[in-house]
């Protein structure tokens, strides 16, 4: 992959792209309500139906996400019964835990009415109860209650095939954290990713996608693929694919395992960017001395040039999340820096003006924060910042820490951490937006570029 990048590039800019996205082959340092039917991605669907109170007889949410960061909910979760119904409990215990907003108490009683005393002794404030019968087909009956109340919340139950039970506990653990927070959770979201296997110098690297917690990996190429962007309304990726001599962007559909060309360019097209509603991609182009951020319309392959800055190079454009502006990198002022846009082009506004060298760039779903990396000193950061460039804080440091990507509510980030050496690897890892709970997501290889989906539908 090395040699053909290099055929394309010059030495200048070869050495800059490098900075950005790291040497070739070895990289740089509704589900509420009643009667729905619910298929994507679910072998044989689902149905969900209402099981007493439902979302609109239940009171709107008392606890906000930043105050269940500085005093976590404690909820106790039962075990829904032996075999698959324990396997729910271990999955939907971990999405809550991990999340660092909740404090899981274990008990044994999973069906009925609670008897409350005992859980407000404990110190409780919501509590779980539900039970998971069958087996070729399940059903698994969920209710959440307001210990201080006794008040039902919530319930609900899904029928379903047994093999997706895994789901169901995300969904689950989606409806507890939009119950008691007010936001909608992440748990029955994907992420896209590219794995690595093979010689740290030169690894093979292939489009893959997981679960958020790591399930479910499976790789979807052959060829050595880079830089994968998830479409935020379609169950679809695109990605950079080094399968021939000249570089060039693919979208794979997961529901058919069908892939495409997204169009020719004049020069090397660089990491896919989805605009939010799905029906764009932004593809820097490296071309010359430099690189220059175009658009593409998904349905009519008609391109539009961005910018056009002299020879600077133009790289990691992310949309705000009502599209009407992009960030990107930029070493127009002499070093890479960040940049805010219009989305349709024109004169671009300096936002970052840290010490260092600024790298990627992502906008959170929310609107409220963008995601960036930066390298002073020898140190990579990975950091948020206001969209008006203030407010610049980091949120952990490393030998590497790459590629951040949000997940749909915008509360946590997902990125690459890489350890130096010649026994170096490369892990993909979550961490809130305010710096605590970060965890390694487990992969049976190396995993790099991680780009989180929408919720599944």
């Amino acid at each position: 992959m090395g040699s053909t990048r290099d055929t394309y590039l010059s030495g200048r800019q070869l050495n800059a792209l490098n900075e950005i996205f790291g040497a070739p082959g070895l990289g740089r340092r509704s589900l509420l309500g009643g009667g729905a039917v619910l298929g994507a991605g679910l072998a044989g669907g689902m149905i969900v139906t209402p099981s007493g109170a439902q979302a609109a007889d239940a009171p709107a949410a008392e606890i906000t996400v930043d105050q269940a960061r500085t005093a976590p909910i404690p909820i106790v979760i039962p075990s829904f019964g032996p075999g698959v119904g324990e396997q729910i409990t271990g999955v939907l215990t971990d999405d809550l835990s991990n999340t660092g907003l909740f404090k899981v108490i274990p008990s044994s009683a999973n069906s009925g009415t609670p008897d409350f005393a005992p859980y407000k002794a404990m110190g409780a404030r919501a509590a779980v109860t539900g039970t998971a019968s069958g087996s070729g087909t399940v059903r698994v009956e969920f209710r959440l209650w307001d210990v201080l109340t006794g008040q039902q919340i919530q319930g609900t139950a899904y029928t379903t095939s047994a093999a997706n039970w895994r789901r169901i506990a995300h969904i689950i653990g989606d409806v507890i954290y939009q119950r008691m927070l007010g936001e909608k959770g992440y748990f029955d979201t994907r992420i896209g990713l590219i794995s690595r296997s093979g010689s740290i110098h030169a690894p093979r690297m292939r489009l893959a996608v997981m679960d958020q917690d790591g399930a479910n990996y499976r790789v979807l190429s052959s060829s050595q693929t880079k830089l994968p962007s998830f479409n935020p309304v379609r169950d679809q990726i695109a990605f950079l694919s080094y399968a021939t001599a000249v570089p060039r962007i693919y979208i794979f559909d997961l529901a058919t395992g069908r892939q495409h060309i997204l169009g020719d360019f004049n020069g090397v097209p660089l990491g896919p960017h989805y605009s939010p509603d799905g029906g764009t991609i932004i593809v820097p182009v490296a071309r010359g001395s430099g690189s220059e951020l175009y658009s593409v319309n998904i349905a009519s392959g008609a391109k539009r040039q961005l910018t056009s800055s002299g020879g600077a190079i133009n790289v990691s454009p992310s949309f705000s999340p009502d599209g009407s502006q992009i960030v990107f990198n930029s070493d127009r002022g002499g070093s890479p820096a960040l940049y805010i846009m219009s989305a349709s082009g024109g004169a671009a506004r300096r936002l970052s003006y840290g010490s260092g060298n600024y790298g990627d760039s992502v906008w959170s779903p929310r609107g409220d924060l963008i995601g960036f990396t930066r390298i002073a000193g020898g140190q990579f950061s990975l950091g948020v910042m206001n969209p008006d460039g203030t407010g610049e804080r980091i949120m952990t440091q490393g030998y590497t820490v790459e590629s951040p990507t949000f997940c749909p509510n915008g509360r946590v980030l997902a990125f690459c951490r890489r350890t130096g050496g010649e026994n170096g690897s490369a892990r993909i890892h979550t961490i809130d937006i305010t710096g605590f709970h970060e965890h390694a997501i487990a992969t049976p290889e190396g995993a790099s570029s991680p780009t989180w989906s929408p919720l599944n539908v």
